[in-house]
């Protein structure tokens, strides 16, 4: 098995940060939407947000660590077939770093306007370094809405790509994320 990417394809900690933070990323998304419109009746009124923003932090963190392992690991070659499709994908993917990482920061904003730390999975608090109330909660809580919404469709878009490289290019862009390159076999 192959931990570290090669030229040729991904490693299985590449493939594993990649489909942990997919799954964490629209599990965030899906509950924002459906936590939004609970009522205080309802008795994942306070677990949702909770959940909500301890499984954010990790999904951070689990960002970081990817940059990181990204900048110690070789950049398997796009598979793309003009220089105008390597360009979009390294926006792409750039562009959907930035966005985990600005969904965190107001996500933080947001959770920590009344001034009160974050709380992350009982575990650890997040201290509130700035307390501007009804202000930052406003302009906090749009952002990481409308940030949520522009990060899905970027989601979106790399999912059609990786679909148009898998059934119209028929290259193993798709594959190569999905299986780590095999030594044994030469693959």
């Amino acid at each position: 098995m192959i931990w570290n990417n090669k030229p040729d394809g991904f490693g299985l900690v590449a493939i594993l940060f990649h489909w942990l933070g997919a799954l964490l990323a629209l599990g965030l998304f899906g509950v924002g939407v459906w936590m939004v419109e609970l009522d205080y009746y309802s008795g994942w009124y306070h677990l949702a947000p909770s959940l909500h923003k301890s499984v954010g932090v990790l999904l951070f963190l689990l960002t970081m660590l990817r940059m990181g392992w990204c900048l110690a690991n070789v950049r398997p070659v796009i598979l793309a077939t003009s220089h105008r499709e390597r360009q979009a994908a390294k926006w792409v993917h750039s562009l959907l770093y930035g966005f985990i990482v600005l969904l965190s920061i107001s996500g933080y904003l947001l959770a920590t306007a009344d001034g009160n730390s974050l709380d992350v999975f009982s575990l650890l608090s997040l201290p509130a370094v700035l307390a501007q109330r009804e202000v930052q909660e406003e302009l906090a809580g749009e952002a990481h809405e409308i940030l949520a919404y522009l990060f899905v469709g970027l989601v979106l878009l790399h999912f059609l790509a990786a679909m148009k490289h898998h059934f119209i290019n028929r290259d193993r862009t798709l594959m190569r994320m999905i299986f780590p390159r095999s030594t044994r076999t030469g693959e």
